[in-house]
């Protein structure tokens, strides 16, 4: 007789399971980090791409975990912390070549074809505090943007945010004070009114 599954079952429980073949096991951890991988991948992707880019990023993402899952006992650490590493460089990837592609477009003298807004995106930007925050964040640095939106729209802890994004923990800290202040400058305006 088999075991019965553990009702929370662990990531490498999980991982294992879908190495065996488990399709279950494999919508579980589908289920479990899609929603922070979105938000992390529409952070990353703010302001560029169609509506759908982040989510066919993430859509990438997990199709690597489904082809070649990491093995859960190797040097990935936490699946969480491969998952966001996996998510941040498709999408730095998609950035390269939306670069790409708009140099080439200015070097043949074609104007960019503007994608539709992400009516989600356009909702929220109806709602002042919101827009004033996503176009300041738009402001910073790309390194600063991820460590401040990991920090505080993903809750990270700033090992995780080290992890994921291959810097040392005292840059992370570094990063999220610089974007912390840049934000407080260039809200403190709107805090005021």
């Amino acid at each position: 007789m088999a075991e019965p599954d553990p009702p929370n079952p662990t990531d490498v429980d999980l991982l294992r399971a879908h190495r065996a073949g488990d399709v279950a096991a494999f919508t579980r951890l589908v289920e479990r980090y899609q929603g922070a991988l979105l938000r992390h991948a529409r952070m990353l992707l703010l302001g560029r791409g169609s509506a759908g880019t982040a989510e066919d990023a993430v859509q990438e993402v997990f199709l690597k975990l489904a082809r070649n899952p990491p093995d859960p006992v190797d040097e990935t650490g936490p699946l969480g912390a491969w998952l966001h590493r996996v998510t941040r460089n498709r999408c730095l990837d998609m950035l390269r070549s939306d670069t790409r592609r708009r140099d080439r477009e200015v070097d043949a003298g074609t104007p960019e074809n503007g994608a539709p807004e992400d009516p989600a995106l356009a909702a929220v930007d109806a709602q002042e505090t919101r827009g004033a925050v996503e176009r300041t964040l738009k402001k910073l640095p790309e390194d600063q943007r991820e460590a401040v939106t990991l920090r505080l729209l993903e809750e990270r802890s700033y090992a995780e945010i080290a992890s994921i994004t291959g810097r040392k923990i005292g840059t992370v800290g570094w990063l999220i004070s610089q974007g912390m202040k840049a934000l407080a400058r260039e809200l403190s305006p709107l805090l005021e009114a």
